[in-house]
């Protein structure tokens, strides 16, 4: 009573040709949903926010808080 002896000839072949499709596939998947999922509702978050944003207007604000060393406050 021996065990039978297990095919190793064209194993790592016979794997491969099972195996790669599944993970092209899966890795396509990952990336199709991190882009909808993650990159373009970030997207549209940014184009929102710089829509109605005003560069000259922050950087009155920020002057007059003193956030500067090189531009002082109107008032001073």
């Amino acid at each position: 009573m021996s065990l039978a002896k297990p095919v190793m000839r064209g194993l790592l072949g016979k794997r491969l040709r099972f195996h790669l499709p599944i993970a092209f596939a899966l890795s396509l998947m990952a990336a199709a949903a991190f882009k909808f999922g993650v990159t373009e509702p970030r997207k549209r978050a940014y184009a929102d926010f710089y829509k109605n944003y005003d560069a000259t207007k922050e950087f009155n604000n920020m002057r007059e808080a003193g956030i500067f060393e090189s531009v002082r406050p109107t008032g001073k």
